[in-house]
């Protein structure tokens, strides 16, 4: 039986792609770059080179099950973790790692967001086993994937690391997201990474760290330990998991411990956090504008996002730098310099139209 084990987060909403993303149907779930697959499932083929599926657990709300099993047929339902609140990475991966640890205790697991887009995929599956090289020969060790910095990005965590010859690097300090001014700073200074919230560990390690940093949420959990994987395992969670404090895993143990490891990842990476983030993904046709599934005719437009059903014929002119999305009954057309405001438009919409449109 293999010892590497993976955990695919996929219970966010993905509010910041409104009006594709939606409350009942989020984006991870979605085939946002018109390559046939969702964020999902690409996710799940590419950890699946190292990691068999029967070692693959997917943590999502439980609204969602039905949609994983949709999309991952190949994943059987003891696989899926239905979170029945939202309290952040923190208690899902403290879950998913004392679940982990009763099935295999020498197990080594990556966890990993399941709407992030890379690239490059032989560099990441290298990276990947350097890094379980690495925690099986340091078992305290926690890791985690950086990415280097392309541009002073504000809208990222850092991580800096100590300066030294080896390819993994022992982390100095976790860095919130800093002002035009800092991340320029930190571009210049040359041992800074953005943090991608891609870690690695054995479950030994991480539980230990649980432990020591988070006492009340280890008890939590571990009072049901024998009802872990077992059928009586979501009647515990829907009494217990809510009262789980709602914390990320970076707050909780990353920056607390003094075994914190950093691979700079060598793979191209994106997070897929915006219109505009995937709009820098796509590829651009003659007039600098990223086209997913439309057929679009431009008259003196460019540098637009334009997204809609399938074959679905576009005609623009005179917009440069705009989101175009046409999504079922919702169409939204506004400057991409807006995109940080999407959350409140999609709030407004729900005002005006109901709930269900969100």
């Amino acid at each position: 039986m293999s010892n590497k084990y993976a955990v695919i987060m996929a219970g966010g909403v993905g509010s910041r792609f409104w009006p594709v993303s939606k409350q009942s149907f989020p984006k991870q779930f979605h085939d946002m770059l018109g390559l046939g697959k969702s964020l999902l499932q690409m996710t799940f083929d590419r950890l699946q080179a190292q990691i068999p599926a029967q070692n693959i657990l997917i943590l999502t709300n439980e609204a969602y099950v039905d949609l994983v099993q949709e999309q991952l047929p190949e994943i059987s339902i003891e696989n899926i973790v239905a979170e029945p609140a939202m309290r952040n990475t923190a208690p899902c991966i403290l879950l998913a790692a004392l679940k982990i640890q009763k099935m295999n205790p020498v197990a080594s697991m990556i966890v990993a967001p399941s709407d992030h887009y890379i690239a490059d995929e032989d560099l990441f599956n290298e990276d990947l086993a350097t890094t379980f090289a690495f925690c099986e020969a340091q078992p305290q060790a926690l890791m985690t994937l950086g990415i280097q910095p392309t541009s002073p990005n504000t809208g990222y965590g850092y991580i800096e690391y100590n300066k030294e010859s080896t390819a993994v690097k022992k982390v100095a300090q976790f860095r919130e997201k800093p002002n035009l001014e800092t991340a320029q700073e930190f571009i210049v200074a040359g041992n800074f990474l953005w943090n991608a919230g891609i870690f690695v560990w054995s479950v030994e390690a991480v539980v230990h760290a649980f432990a020591k940093a988070q006492p009340n949420m280890t008890q939590l959990f571990t009072n049901g330990i024998d009802v872990l994987n077992t059928a009586q395992e979501q009647a515990f969670l829907e009494v217990e998991y809510p009262k789980a404090e709602n914390i990320s895993v970076d707050y909780a143990i990353m920056e607390n411990s003094k075994e914190v490891y950093v691979l700079p990842a060598r793979f191209s990476w994106n997070d897929l956090g915006t219109w505009g983030s995937l709009y820098d993904k796509l590829d651009k046709n003659e007039d600098a504008n990223a086209v997913v599934n439309s057929s679009v005719t431009s008259i003196n437009s460019s540098g637009n996002m334009i997204r809609t059903a399938s074959g679905k014929k576009v005609i623009i002119q005179g917009m440069e730098d705009y989101i175009i999305v046409d999504e079922d009954d919702v169409l939204m057309i506004i400057p991409k310099t807006a995109e940080q405001e999407i959350k409140e438009i999609r709030n407004a919409a729900m005002d005006k139209y109901g709930k269900e449109i969100g």
